[in-house]
């Protein structure tokens, strides 16, 4: 009797282990199925995110990529080129995480139904991109490296950026024995994964921290006399630009008199600011992680904390996050998170459909309308309109002096004033000079090509 309670105990236990092995399984299968399936081991994804059916096509439909066979991309030279950096190479070389994230929602995979793509086909991701703007942002960087890009500051689509240098996926040059530079950084997206220097367009987010916490701000006066002494340090202005008020001061984006506002505003503020503006920390959107920026003012010597508010010392911005704070001030102080999937169809059933998202408020209302304000006066008095294919353009450059013996990095940021193109942009080009002599011709080109597409 002894003997066949043992046994039935033994079998309970056996049974009650298998339900348990059982149970586990699943609700590991419901959670980790899809990764089995788009795994690098799978017949879906082979390696380096190759999945081997779907389409990718613009906002307009022009196919990108097809990804079927061995991937085909777009039939132009230039719009391969330009998009490149968002949907990777053959080789793996570009990393391209959209694929990835949404590798399901591409094949139509579930975990009841399984892989469910007709006909071997898979679904059509549609980008927000706009391959007439990818091609209008090529040619008009031309041989320049850096980066080109505008997106909707009202509902986040990314209409456009551009890496640059690049190359062909159909052509592939002998990258790694190239002695001339010429694809220095190529297989970077400068977009999400670059940071820089910023120079003056830095002087905004100072603007922001002044607005915010100076009440008589714009009853102060400050004196330029070409240099502001630290000790035995200095920070230089370009020329004397005399006595002018805090409106005068930025569009003259005059370093001594951010320098004195820097005094009053203080370091621990300022980068306060910044991790507030979003500045310091990954910007996340359709698996993509950016590059969190870099500002050190806090308890740092007076002549640091100056020139890091003016866009320099160890001042590092990405130019997504950066794009995304210029938006904010368009829109009244809130964000709108960039985003690249517009949508996924994957036979009649739609898979994925993207929903905008806000940001925090990250300044005041009144902070972003007076800053507005600013930089609107920056391109009537000072840049001139003529020079933004006819929008109401409110901007702010900068000449960011990176060391080594290099020319100044170009920088140029702003946005649209206008309900039918609520458009804000960024534009980065390494060893470009001044950044207004240079990113504004650059930039008129692409904002030309704005006005054929539609919201």
């Amino acid at each position: 009797m002894n003997r066949v309670m043992a046994r039935t105990k033994a079998l309970l236990a056996l049974v009650l282990a298998l339900a348990i092995g059982m149970l586990a399984f699943l609700g590991n299968y419901m959670v980790n199925s899809g990764n089995w399936v788009h795994g690098t081991v799978s017949a879906g994804v082979p390696e380096k995110e190759k999945l081997d059916r779907g389409q990718i096509a613009d906002r307009d439909g022009n196919l990108l990529l097809d990804l079927r066979d061995d991937r085909t991309y777009a039939s132009a030279v230039a719009l391969r080129k330009a998009t490149i950096h968002w949907l990777g190479d053959r080789q793996g070389n570009i990393h391209a995480p959209l694929l990835q994230e949404y590798s399901r929602e591409i094949t139509g995979f579930d975990p009841i139904n399984g892989v469910y793509a007709y006909g071997d086909t898979g679904g059509q991701m549609i980008l927000t991109l706009s391959a007439k703007l990818q091609m209008a942002a090529l040619e008009a960087m031309g041989d320049y490296k850096g980066t080109l890009a505008i997106y909707n500051y009202q509902t986040g689509e990314i209409l456009c950026a551009v890496t640059t240098p690049t190359y062909d996926p159909d052509n592939m040059p002998d990258i790694s024995g190239d002695t001339t530079g010429a694809y220095e950084g190529a297989f970077i997206n400068r977009f999400t994964k670059s940071t820089y220097t910023p120079g003056s367009i830095y002087k905004i987010v100072t603007m922001i921290a002044a607005l915010e916490s100076l009440p008589n701000l714009e009853t102060m006066e400050f004196e330029c006399t070409g240099l502001v002494e630290y000790g035995d340090d200095k920070v230089t202005c370009e020329r004397v630009h005399g006595k002018q008020d805090i409106k005068t001061a930025f569009m003259n984006s005059c370093n001594c008199a951010f320098a004195k506002l820097s005094e009053h505003v203080g370091g621990i503020r300022l980068e306060r600011f910044a991790k507030q503006l979003g500045l310091l920390d990954a910007l996340e959107f359709d698996g993509i992680s950016t590059t969190p920026g870099h500002i050190q003012s806090a308890n740092q010597a007076d002549v640091s904390v100056a020139w890091s508010a003016i866009g320099q010392h160890k001042d590092l911005v990405n130019p997504a996050s950066f794009l995304t704070l210029v938006g904010a001030v368009a829109n009244g102080g809130i964000g709108q998170k960039p985003y690249l999937v517009e949508h996924i169809q994957c036979g009649l059933e739609s898979t994925y459909q993207a929903k905008p998202v806000q940001t925090q408020r990250l300044m005041s209302s009144q902070a972003a309308a007076k800053l507005t304000e600013y930089m609107r006066n920056n391109v009537v008095n000072y840049y001139g309109e003529e020079q933004f294919a006819g929008f109401q353009v409110c901007a702010k450059s900068g000449t960011a002096q990176v060391g080594g013996g290099k020319d100044p990095n170009a920088m140029f940021t702003g946005f649209v004033v206008d309900e039918d193109y609520p458009f804000a942009f960024f534009v980065a080009i390494e060893d470009g000079g001044y950044g207004r002599h240079v990113c504004v011709p650059v930039l008129e080109k692409v904002l030309l090509a704005c006005r054929e597409i539609t919201n």
